[in-house]
């Protein structure tokens, strides 16, 4: 077929459409839900989403669209999604990452793969656990008064009323999620996958009881993950304070912004590199406020520009510290306990106080012995709980560990070997560098609601045995005195299973054997060491598998002046408030054409606002094909019959190459702009306006012109549908169509043999014509309606060019007759106004057009007028009084005047120059 011949290789096959007219196919529709008398009955005036969304996923759940099965005849694409908490609700960071999931998967979907993406929600243990403690506090209790099997009952008693609301909330953004597989990380065959991960890894020594500094929540009193940490920027002070030489030659001084742990100091530290103090490693100083003498000893860790370069070591209340005292083998000193009170350690005049009372005291009782030798502002950055904004409190604590050395070692070859890819790439050097300093998981928390541990200790023997069951004797001394451990496992021990415990693992599924390793993962930057290391390393441990192959970080929501989206401080967006305003299709396409991998996301209903606006573009010009399409049978024998043809068959093929390119490397902000720009400015606004004067011509003419429109418009929604399903599926099943639905037709591929560099040359320079008459017509205020005569001025092969395409620029730029020579003289030059091309001049005889003494009249009579509005603004601006004695707001209300009118006369200049040419 030669190029840009026939419709047919725009990705259609019309030879299966039995040929059948609109109205035939909507009148034989098996549900009746496309009847219809006319198309102006389908496709009402105006496009409400509100009627459109429910009724269309609705519909596609009937049909079992979402469902995925295994069918080795196709090839598998998978997603599992990032589980969201049990308690959250829909924020726009949820509406970015699983928009984008959805997009993929319709994507993948339409280009005939089996396509699973498995939703579930994940148990959130300190989240659920503090909602619930809420709501039995109003009742006056507290979880311990009620007893942990009666609390836990109550827990599952609220996740079954309020858990999981946000998955209801995905379905109005029309995430095409399999809900038939839906998962939560606490039922009962997840269950079985976390208690069969722990035991391996404790029979192999993996996993060890120790003491260690961790993250603790004096309120929610547990240990609690990097992740649940919340920094805030806090004003305090910086306490320098006086260590005395314990031979008396002086004293060191160190600065803290935590007096009251110095209580648990075991060393002061300095660089090894510090000059300042080369002389004073080995020495002991006396700790103030105790009768301890401390060493002074040397670490590079130590930063010589903080403070005074000393620094105190407090290893029981510092996770650095902590590994300094490792490194040096110092005594570790329990100060503050798990409620946040001063220890007995801490000594009789602290014992039971508060830790902030406890500053206080510390920072008088220095000062009266004249230790505290200056006290400066000092603002940082304090980690508090998530959940109960409590200050944390770096603890040393017993818990369990999980060490992780031998664990990272193939999960870090596996990124660099290229087997799991990230996009952007830069994240991958985040994930290699946390991986390569990676320290021993502290994997339990001391909460009731999660994985309890699955660990019984015997109380004769002291042995730990791990079990997937009930243990009622030792396994070691086979006495009948054991206990399980009271806490449960960090959230993120049971989350790193997620891709293949929800596919049935540790048993050998179907699914698992099918559908993994998954395709993607999509996530947020936060939680690359915390979450998708963790799912890389135990895949890798259990299954001697990758969980995925690429790894998509997408960007961070913020608001319009760049601030972080946060309900509580007023900067948020809800995106439920923007579905109901704006509709789902207008969001997700606002949100997808930010989804770029360079930076940020500044976001505002603005911009959501201007996608539905988008969307009544696509719908009138869609009404606009419909109502040509009446009583019309389509063909599939649709010739490219002109440079116009040409041209938009390019287009559309080049926007085709493009929106599959895109989407494969997760550009999508790319495949959104490009689908944005083909359907507004080159269909709406060009293609479909060369149309219309073949839709009024001849039966060929009209014939060629409906065709060519049913079939881009056609093939328009399809590439559309994986950003906005709802639109698309609305106005594909108006028209002639093959199948039940848009999001299981075949997605567009590049037909290479329509890109038509040629057309789309030729069509550029008929553009910039068009463009340049307008501009023309405006300067010399031509009303809309009235035709203008203009003058060509080009070589030979842009004068056939023209002359071909002049029924076209006619139409388009309100030509009256359109006249052609090799060059004009200057005395038409002088007479006309013009414009300036490649290749080609363009000329408009003012005197034809316009009364030019009549007009330069007017414009002499405005200016008059407006010089004299301008007059009195100017003489009070020019008057000091008035200028030093008036309100602000007055002052600036006259220059806004003064620029306004000003401006106005600037332009009248202007326009008599041009006339007076």
């Amino acid at each position: 077929m030669a190029r840009g011949s026939h419709c047919a290789e725009i990705d259609i096959s019309l030879n299966k459409y039995k040929r059948r007219s609109l109205q035939e196919i909507l009148n034989n529709s098996d549900d009746g839900r496309f009847n219809m008398s006319n198309t102006t009955q389908q496709l009402p005036t105006v496009y409400n989403p509100a009627e459109v969304e429910k009724k269309w996923y609705d519909y596609w759940q009937d049909k079992n669209y979402f469902h995925a099965d295994v069918k080795e005849s196709k090839p598998e694409y998978c997603i599992t999604i990032p589980p969201p908490n049990v308690t959250g609700s829909l924020h726009i960071g949820h509406a970015l990452c699983y928009t984008i999931q959805d997009v993929l998967t319709r994507w993948k979907r339409m280009q005939g793969y089996e396509t699973l993406c498995l939703p579930g929600t994940d148990h959130a243990g300190i989240a659920t656990q503090n909602k619930v403690e809420q709501q039995i506090a109003e009742q006056g209790l507290s979880r311990h008064d009620l007893g942990r099997e009666e609390f836990l009952k109550r827990v599952w008693a609220w996740k079954e009323e309020y858990g999981g609301q946000i998955l209801h909330q995905f379905k109005t953004m029309g995430f095409s999620f399999d809900w038939s597989r839906e998962r939560f990380t606490m039922d009962a065959g997840y269950v079985d996958a976390v208690l069969e991960s722990f035991v391996r890894l404790f029979n192999r020594g993996l996993i060890y009881r120790g003491a260690r500094v961790i993250n603790w929540c004096p309120r929610c009193h547990t240990a609690i993950s990097d992740i649940e940490v919340e920094y805030v920027e806090q004003h305090s002070h910086l306490w320098y304070i006086s260590y005395p030489y314990e031979d008396g030659s002086g004293y060191v001084v160190v600065a803290t912004t935590r007096p009251e742990t110095m209580l648990g100091d075991t060393a002061v530290t300095v660089n090894p590199n510090d000059e300042r103090y080369r002389d004073m490693v080995g020495k002991s100083v006396k700790l103030p406020l105790t009768n301890r003498m401390i060493p002074v000893i040397a670490d590079e860790f130590v930063d010589m520009e903080f403070g005074t370069g000393a620094v105190k070591a407090t290893p029981a209340h510092d996770p650095n510290d902590f590994e300094i005292g490792l490194r040096h083998n110092l005594p570790q000193v329990v100060v503050i306990g798990p409620d946040g009170s001063m220890t007995q350690e801490a000594g009789p005049d602290y014992e039971g106080l508060d830790r902030y009372v406890a500053r206080e005291k510390v920072v008088t009782d220095l000062q009266t012995q004249g230790l505290i030798e200056k006290i400066e502002d000092y603002t940082h950055s304090v980690g508090t709980c998530e959940r109960c904004h409590t200050t944390i409190e770096p603890l040393l604590s017993e818990q369990w560990f999980c060490k992780m050395r031998e664990l990272a070692a193939p999960a870090i070859d596996v990124v660099k070997e290229g087997k799991i890819k990230f996009f952007p790439e830069r994240y991958a050097a985040i994930y290699l560098d946390w991986m390569e300093n990676i320290r021993d998981w502290c994997i339990s928390r001391q909460l009731w609601w999660g994985h309890r541990i699955p660990i019984w200790k015997c109380d004769d023997c002291g042995q730990y045995t791990a079990a997937k069951s009930q243990l009622d004797a030792c396994s070691k001394c086979g006495g009948c005195n054991v206990t399980q451990d009271p806490d449960v496992l960090d959230t993120w021990f049971s989350s790193a299973l997620w891709p293949f415990a929800t596919l049935g693992w540790p048993q050998k599924t179907a699914e698992l054997e099918y559908f993994y390793p998954t395709d993607v993962l999509v996530t947020a930057r936060e939680i690359i060491y915390l979450w998708v290391a963790r799912m890389i390393f135990s895949s890798l441990e259990y299954l001697d598998e990758i969980p995925f192959k690429d790894v998509y970080i997408y960007a961070t929501v913020l608001n319009e002046e760049g601030k972080r989206m946060s309900k509580s401080l007023g900067t948020g967006v809800d995106p439920l408030v923007l579905v109901d305003k704006f509709g789902a299709d207008a969001l997700r396409f606002a949100l997808m054409q930010q989804a770029g991998k360079n930076q940020d996301i500044r976001f505002s209903d603005k911009r959501v606002e201007n996608v539905r606006n988008f969307g009544n573009k696509i719908w009138n010009a869609s009404r606009f094909v419909m109502m040509n399409l009446e009583n019309f049978e389509v063909s599939s024998n649709c010739t490219a019959a002109n440079l116009a043809d040409r041209w938009i068959l390019s287009r559309l093929n080049r926007t085709i190459r493009t929106v599959n390119e895109s989407l494969a490397e997760y550009d999508i902000d790319d495949a959104s702009n490009a689908l944005y720009e083909f359907i507004w400015s080159e269909f709406c606004d060009w293609y479909i306006e060369l149309a219309k004067p073949r839709l009024r011509g001849d039966d060929d003419e009209q014939s060629q012109a409906r065709n060519m429109l049913y079939h881009v418009l056609e093939t328009t929604m399809r590439l559309l549908h994986p950003i906005t399903p709802f639109i698309t599926e609305q106005i594909w099943q108006a028209m002639p169509h093959e199948g039940d639905s848009i999001m299981v037709a075949r997605f567009p591929e590049v037909e290479e043999s329509l890109i038509d560099d040629a057309a789309e040359s030729e069509m550029n320079v008929v553009m910039d014509i068009v463009r340049a008459v307008r501009n023309l017509r405006a300067e010399l205020g031509v009303s809309p309606g009235k035709p203008v005569d203009v003058r060509v001025v080009a070589k030979d092969d842009i004068k056939s060019l023209v002359e071909r395409s002049a029924d076209s620029i006619k139409a388009l730029a309100r030509i009256g007759q359109m006249s052609y020579s090799d060059d004009i003289d200057d005395s038409e030059k002088s007479k006309s106004l013009s414009a300036n091309l490649a290749g080609v001049d363009i000329y408009i005889d003012m005197a034809g057009v316009i009364d030019v003494d009549k007009e330069l009249a007017r414009i002499a009579a405005e200016f008059d007028a407006i010089s004299k509005e301008l007059a009195p603004h100017e003489a009070k601006l020019a008057n000091e009084q008035f200028v030093s004695r008036a309100p602000a707001a007055i002052i600036d209300k006259e220059r806004r005047i003064v620029e306004e009118l000003t401006e106005k006369k600037q332009k009248l200049v202007e326009r008599k120059q041009l006339l007076s040419r």
